[in-house]
């Protein structure tokens, strides 16, 4: 059948197939299921939904959720098959939702654009509520579909089945908080109007590439046999300022677990005889001035600045021989905050070169004059304002990092956990990076950065295992070899 050909009845009764089939694997022991439908194309599929569950022997039921408790276009096609086979429906009327084992959200879907209220704030209050889980349909009911931004009040779900395309909101601001795990239906061939009006809700140009999987195997090639470390560079870390040399440390060991073929570290002398104590591999030395910095840097392919660092005298003079270098450079921590000092905050160094930053949403607001808060919710703003700003690659740190760098659309990681947010991941974020950057020479500087967020999340996610809470950054650079090793894991 050709794709302009398809109605939309037919791509109603693919998308709540898959859902239904979705929420099967996913919750296999939900015997009775309670859809809440608003009265558009997003309360179809959830009729639709409730007839396949009571056509494979679930009890189902239907609570109208919208004003006029009369759904509209193709939705009341699907609500009259859904009562023909049997499922009860009746109008939502507040209070508690009736007991159950799986909700079925399918009351708004990507057109939201104003808060919730009335009925539907009610529902979305009563769902979140209830002890059951909750599979969303095409995106939570209350995120919006662009920003991701709570619209008032979001129903949090424990699994998120979207449509045709990936909807920008569901990696952004509040979104991550609400949508649980995600799956995508692609649904075939679909009509071009309602691929338009997917990839639309996809960001269109504004949107986002999720790096993969595939994405990740294909730059972390199978060495050679005749290959040797100095094929794959040497990264110096600049950081460890007195009572952080731990940052340094953790910097040039995930450097190390790159795969770089050397690292220095250069570090305040209080420290540096201390500080290879376990990990002798690194090769620190300790640098009271510019000068001490300079033979250091004459060997480096990559440098890594910032880590522990600190804004004293001392730091401000290494940082600038470092950025005087023309080396590739990682900025971060004190890094980040010796550039958001004018007029280092724009981008006009003579010789421009390569530069990724990796702030934090802090970082990042300090950078840019804006609060954390502001940062978060417009992260792609914020993205592309330090990506202007800075004239390098920008990896903005947290739940779904993205990376900017160049003309191509930003860079989302869909990998990693809270069990990430402590001490030290940023260092050993920034040494990751530098240490695949110095094997990678000739890539662009955001494929780099996303993929070392990207190994850098499924380390986390390795490490987290055993548990998030408690998990320290020394628990995931010890995953970190075998993320980078995908070709052992096929």
């Amino acid at each position: 059948m050709a794709a302009e050909s398809i109605s939309s009845n037919t791509l109603m009764e693919r998308a709540g197939a898959a859902a239904f089939e979705r929420a099967r694997q996913r919750f296999p022991g939900a015997r009775r299921w309670l859809v809440l439908a608003g009265s558009g194309n997003n309360a179809g599929d959830g009729f639709v939904i409730a007839r396949r569950a009571l056509e494979q022997g679930l009890d189902a039921e239907t609570l109208l959720v919208s004003p006029s408790n009369r759904p509209k276009g193709d939705a009341a096609v699907q609500f009259e098959a859904m009562i023909s086979a049997g499922v009860p429906a009746a109008p939502f009327k507040g209070g508690a939702l009736p007991p159950c084992d799986l909700i079925v959200d399918a009351m708004l879907g990507i057109g939201l654009d104003r808060p919730l209220k009335g009925r539907y704030l009610e529902a979305v209050s009563a769902v979140n509520d209830s002890d059951a889980p909750v599979l969303a349909v095409d995106i939570p009911t209350g995120i919006h579909a662009d920003s991701g931004r709570r619209m008032g009040a979001a129903a949090r779900a424990a699994l998120t089945v979207t449509f045709i395309a990936e909807k920008l909101g569901l990696f952004l601001a509040d979104a991550p908080d609400y949508v649980g795990e995600r799956a995508l239906e692609p649904l075939g061939h679909v009509p071009p109007e309602t691929l338009r009006e997917a990839e639309a809700a996809a960001g269109g140009q504004g949107g986002l590439r999720i790096f993969s999987e595939r994405n990740w195997r294909a730059m972390l090639a199978a060495r050679r046999r005749t290959d040797h470390k100095g094929r794959f560079g040497h990264v110096l870390v600049v950081g460890g300022g007195p009572g952080m040399g731990g940052a340094a440390r953790l910097a040039g060991e995930g450097a190390l677990r790159a795969g770089a073929g050397l690292v220095s570290v250069a570090t305040h002398p209080g420290h540096a005889a201390t500080l290879f104590d376990g990990r002798p591999e690194l090769m620190v030395r300790g640098v009271r001035r510019a000068s001490d910095l300079e033979p250091l840097l004459e060997r480096a392919t990559v440098v890594a600045a910032g880590c522990g660092l600190g804004q004293d005298p001392w730091a401000r003079e290494l940082f600038a021989a470092a950025r005087a270098s023309g080396l590739p450079r990682v900025v971060d921590a004190d890094g980040l905050n010796l550039l958001a000092e004018p007029p280092a905050a724009r981008a006009q160094d003579g010789d421009n070169p390569p530069l990724i930053v990796t702030p934090h949403p802090g970082e990042a607001g300090r950078l840019l004059g804006l609060s954390s808060a502001q940062v978060q919710a417009d992260r792609l703003s914020a993205l592309t304002e330090l990506r202007q700003r800075l004239a390098g690659a920008v990896l903005l740190k947290g739940a779904h990092t993205l990376v900017s760098g160049g003309n191509a659309l930003p860079w989302v990681i869909d990998a990693g956990n809270p069990g990430m947010a402590t001490a030290g991941m940023g260092d050993a974020l920034t040494g990751l990076l530098a240490g695949l950057w110095a094997q990678l020479p000739d890539a662009l500087p955001e494929d780099v950065a996303a993929l070392a967020a990207y190994a850098h999340a499924r380390a986390g996610d390795i490490a987290a295992l055993a548990g998030q809470r408690g998990m320290i950054a020394s628990d995931l650079l010890a995953a970190v070899r075998q993320v980078v090793n995908p070709r052992l894991h096929s």
